[in-house]
């Protein structure tokens, strides 16, 4: 009975011994724990957190810098093809107004033909004579005026001369920027020719093609009808 009341207290007190450890072990544990959270982050941890920041500043910089492009790609294209169609509604009304009427250039010399292309170096690339040039005014000068197509350097500009015969054409007025080259053909009679031949019975064609090969579009085919066709 002595020994096993011995027995006994003996394993209360290793029980007591586990407990207190297990317990000792615990506190340990909490306290490492609580002083890791007083520590803050580790530098790796903050580096690798720097790190995450800087790729997606990055990539958000990268999206703007791109919209902002695509925006002024489109501003561009939407500019071209706005220029492109006056230059077009210009073409369109002159030729549409065209008369047989021959003007005299400044030299008072007459041209050969009263619609023309180029006949040599440094010649307007359309000239012609329009009706219809209106006069809310009534200033003493006709409604008929000269209107002159020229291509510079790269640009395409349309001049008109303020009376028919003795003058120079008036200041340019740029139609498009970024024309690599131009010509025009005259149709007539079903037939293509760069150079127009007028006679007592037909002295205008029956249509112009104009082509202007343009940066960022290439060839451009633009066919207008003669008004006395």
């Amino acid at each position: 009975m002595k020994d096993r009341l011995s027995a006994e207290a003996a394993s209360r007190r290793a029980a007591s011994g586990s407990a207190s450890k297990r317990a000792q072990a615990a506190s340990a544990r909490g306290a490492s724990d609580s002083a890791k959270s007083r520590q803050g982050f580790t530098l790796v941890e903050v580096m690798i957190a720097l790190l995450i920041f800087a790729l997606l500043a990055g990539a958000g910089a990268l999206v703007l810098g791109q919209s902002i492009d695509n925006r002024f790609a489109v501003k561009a294209n939407a500019d071209r093809v706005a220029a492109l169609q006056r230059t077009r509604a210009l073409l369109r009304a002159d030729l549409a107004q065209a008369t047989a009427r021959r003007v005299r250039g400044p030299t008072g010399r007459p041209a050969p033909q009263a619609i023309m292309g180029p006949q040599r170096p440094g010649d307007p690339l359309l000239m012609l004579a329009r009706s219809g040039w209106s006069n809310p005014d009534g200033a003493p000068r006709a409604s008929v005026q000269r209107v002159e197509y020229r291509l510079v350097e790269d640009r395409l500009e349309r001049r008109v001369a303020p009376y028919l015969d003795g003058t120079r054409a008036g200041p340019p007025q740029v139609l498009y920027r970024g024309v690599r080259d131009a010509r025009v053909a005259f149709i007539q009679n079903g037939s293509e020719a760069p150079a127009f031949s007028a006679s007592s019975d037909r002295p205008l064609p029956d249509a112009v093609r104009v082509t202007l090969t343009l940066d960022g579009f290439g060839p451009v085919e633009q066919l207008f009808l003669v008004a006395a066709a």
